[in-house]
C-alpha cells in the first residue's frame, strides 16, 4: 500500500463466525508473575506465560537484575528467586518497550534497592504519564526523577522507605500495585485506598507467594518486610485479549462461538457486563479457578445489540477493552454513551481520539469527548485506519470489519505483537480472515 509504514492488514467484510478458539495468557498476570517470582525465595513455575513482546520486557529486565529464568516449553517459565534482597544493579538501562505495566510496576520494586537503575521505553512508551506512580513512591522516601513526567525514569538506590496511607485520586492498578512492591520494603504498614474498583492480581498474586495482604472497603494494605515464597502459577487466558472475539461473536456468530480457559477475575469483567446491557448473548459456562483466579470458557452469539448509557462503576472494569466496545457500539441500534473514561486519554495512543477518528472513517457518528464518546449506531462502511502504533486500536478495526460494508485497511499494526502474538492465525481459525501485508 502505498503510504504505509511497516506492516498493515486487509480485512474483506461480511464475515460469519464459529467455533472455538484459546486465547494467549493474560498480561497483567504475566508481568506480575516474573517481578514476583525473580524476588521470592525458590523457583517459581509460571504455566501458560504470555510471550508478548510486553511480557518479554519484564522478563529480560529481572534476567538483567541477576535472576535466572529459563523456559523450557512454549508459554512455560521457571523463575529461580534471587530473594527480597537479591537483586544487582543492572549494565545498562531496563528497556520496558511499549510496556506501561512493566515500567510502573518497575518503579515500584526499584524504590526499594540498594543500587541505581533507568528505565526507558519505545516512543509510544516515553509520551506516557509517570508522575502518577513516582509521587507516591517519593511520598514513601524513594528518590525518583522523571523526564518531564515521562520516561526515562531514573530510580536512586539505597532510600530508605517507610509506609503509608494512599488515597488514589484516579483509578490506576499500575499505580496502586506499584506502591504495594515498595511497601514490601518501607518500615511499617504501606496502604491503598481507591473510590473505584481496579484490577486486583497483585493482591492476589502476592498471597499466592506467601504475603499477608489485608483487603477491605476498597483498602489493600501490607506490613513491609515480608518474603515471598516460590510457587506454581498457572496464567488464564487474557479477557482483554478475549475481548476481540466477545465483540466479533455479537456481531457474526453463526453458531455459538466459544472462547475457551478466559480469566474472569471480577475487576475486570466490566467487558462482560457492557456487552450484556447492550444485548449481547453472552454465557459463562464450566467456571473454575486457575489458583486464586476465576477461569471460565465464554459462549457468545450473534445478537442484536442496542446503544446503552455505560454505566460509570463499569468504566475501571473495562478500561482496556472500550476500542472494540466502540466498535460493538457502532454497531448499536440507538445511541451511546461514555463517560469517565478520561483514563484512555494516555493509553498506547489517545484512544478516544484514535477510535473517533477510525469510526468517522468508516462513516460512524461519533463525537469524542473529554472523558469518553458518544455513538450513534448504524452501518458502518470501509475505509482505511490509522491505528497509530495502538495494537488495541488495530485490532477492533479488524473486528469492525464484519459488518462494514466494505473493506478496512489498517496500517501501523507491528505492536500487535506487544498483547497478542498470533491474533491474525486465531482470528482466522474462526472465521475472520485478516490479510496482513508486509
Amino acid at each position: 500500500m502505498s503510504g504505509a509504514a511497516g506492516p498493515w492488514w486487509r480485512v474483506a467484510p461480511g464475515a460469519t463466525l464459529g467455533g472455538e478458539v484459546a486465547i494467549p495468557g493474560d498480561k497483567s498476570i504475566s508481568h506480575r508473575a516474573m517481578l514476583f517470582g525473580g524476588i521470592a525465595d525458590g523457583r517459581t513455575e509460571v504455566d501458560g506465560f504470555l510471550e508478548s513482546e510486553d511480557c518479554l520486557a519484564t522478563l529480560n529486565a529481572m534476567r538483567a537484575m541477576g535472576v535466572t529464568i529459563e523456559r523450557p516449553a512454549p508459554q512455560r517459565v521457571v523463575v529461580h528467586g534471587v530473594g527480597r534482597d537479591g537483586l544487582r544493579a543492572p549494565a545498562a538501562p531496563l528497556d520496558m518497550g511499549n510496556a506501561g505495566t512493566a515500567m510502573r510496576l518497575s518503579m515500584g520494586l526499584l524504590a526499594g534497592q540498594s543500587f541505581n537503575a533507568t528505565l526507558v521505553g519505545d516512543p509510544s512508551l516515553s509520551r506516557r504519564p509517570m508522575e502518577r506512580a513516582a509521587k507516591p513512591l517519593r511520598e514513601m522516601g524513594a528518590r525518583i526523577e522523571t523526564t518531564d513526567g515521562r520516561p526515562p525514569v531514573r530510580v536512586y538506590g539505597g532510600a530508605e522507605l517507610h509506609g503509608v496511607d494512599w488515597d488514589l485520586a484516579v483509578p490506576s492498578a499500575q499505580v496502586k500495585s506499584a506502591i504495594l512492591i515498595a511497601g514490601l520494603y518501607a518500615d511499617g504498614e504501606t496502604a491503598v485506598r481507591e473510590h473505584a474498583v481496579t484490577r486486583d492480581h497483585t493482591e492476589r498474586m502476592l498471597r499466592a507467594f506467601g504475603v499477608d495482604v489485608q483487603v477491605r472497603e476498597g483498602r489493600a494494605a501490607l506490613r513491609g518486610g515480608q518474603r515471598l515464597q516460590g510457587c506454581r502459577l498457572t496464567v488464564p487466558g487474557d479477557i482483554s485479549s478475549a475481548a476481540f472475539f466477545l465483540v466479533a461473536g455479537a456481531l457474526a456468530a453463526r453458531e455459538p462461538l466459544v472462547i475457551r480457559n478466559v480469566g474472569v477475575n471480577p475487576t475486570r469483567t466490566g467487558v462482560i457486563d457492557i456487552l450484556r446491557l447492550m444485548g449481547a448473548d453472552l454465557r459463562l459456562v464450566n467456571e473454575r479457578r486457575a489458583g486464586d483466579e476465576p477461569v471460565a470458557d465464554l459462549e457468545v452469539r450473534r445478537s442484536e445489540l442496542r446503544g446503552v448509557e455505560v454505566p460509570r462503576e463499569l468504566v475501571p472494569l473495562a478500561i482496556d477493552e472500550f476500542p472494540v466496545l466502540f466498535v460493538a457500539a457502532a454497531n448499536a441500534r440507538g445511541r451511546t454513551v461514555v463517560t469517565g473514561a478520561e483514563e484512555l486519554r494516555v493509553k498506547e495512543s489517545d484512544r478516544i481520539a484514535a477510535m473517533a477518528d477510525g469510526l468517522r472513517a468508516i462513516g460512524v457518528n461519533a463525537e469524542p469527548t473529554l472523558d469518553g464518546m458518544v455513538i450513534e449506531g448504524g452501518s458502518c462502511g470501509g475505509g482505511r485506519i490509522d491505528s497509530r502504533g495502538d495494537h488495541r486500536i488495530a485490532m477492533a478495526f479488524a473486528v469492525a470489519a464484519l459488518r462494514a460494508s466494505a473493506p478496512i485497511e489498517i496500517l501501523d499494526v507491528a505492536n500487535v505483537a506487544t498483547s497478542f502474538p498470533g491474533f491474525t492465525t486465531l482470528a482466522g481459525r474462526v472465521g475472520l480472515g485478516v490479510e496482513v501485508h508486509a
